[in-house]
């Protein structure tokens, strides 16, 4: 049977720590929440190796490592208002919940939306909104956000997502040219209403379903 807890030790020690995670709050964070409750029952084995985790559709829980790295780039406050796109079975959205004020989250995958509400409420996490829309659309309703995750890697961030960052928001993503390409962790962050962003490290983080950028027209 697996120790979740030592696992879950080990993962910070081993994996985050290592990698530049220093950030106290969340790794306090990620040592109180079991990042097994948010995986099917096959998969709780896995949840604490350093690797993405399948999740079907395409979709998948992001490996520790980058997934904290990207939250810790947000640099969240207490008062901010957080949006995950691609919110899955609800881990992102947890770790931010012990970070920002309050957090939407964004799932196109009703099933997955339904888990992660059942576990957030199992976990008594209240300040999370779920929602089931088009990922792509982000949640104009409770714009703007102080930080904006999205849990996967996209080929640019679409601009109805970008108009929800409030002034001084940050994002947080990976980028990838293609599918199966090698992807480059990027912090956006928006001044003078203009959101501009900057290359973080190296991030072998599989694309999201959609996200292709539209057609450009040549003549």
């Amino acid at each position: 049977m697996t120790d979740f807890a030592l696992a879950r030790r080990n993962m910070i020690d081993g994996q985050l720590r290592p990698n530049r995670v220093t950030n106290a709050a969340l790794l306090s964070a990620i040592a109180d929440l079991p990042r097994e409750r948010f995986l099917p029952e096959g998969l709780k084995s896995v949840a604490y190796a350093d690797d993405d985790v399948p999740l079907g559709g395409g979709r998948f829980l992001m490996e520790p490592m980058i997934l904290a790295r990207l939250v810790q780039s947000l640099q969240v406050a207490p008062s901010d208002k957080a949006l995950v796109v691609a919110s899955g079975r609800g881990y992102g959205s947890a770790l931010l919940s012990r970070l920002a004020k309050a957090v939407v989250a964004v799932e196109s995958d009703r099933a997955m939306a339904d888990a992660a509400e059942q576990t957030l409420r199992d976990l008594e996490i209240a300040n999370v909104q779920q929602v089931v829309g088009s990922l792509e659309a982000g949640e104009a309703t409770a714009a703007p956000y102080d930080v904006v995750l999205i849990e996967g890697a996209v080929r640019e961030v679409p601009k109805a997502i970008l108009d929800q960052l409030a002034e001084g928001g940050r994002l947080a993503t990976v980028m990838a040219p293609m599918a199966s390409g090698l992807g480059v962790a990027h912090l956006v962050v928006k001044e003078g209403g203009v959101a501009s962003g900057r290359p973080m490290f190296d991030a072998g983080t599989p694309a999201l379903p959609g996200f292709a950028p539209p057609p450009r027209f040549s003549f």
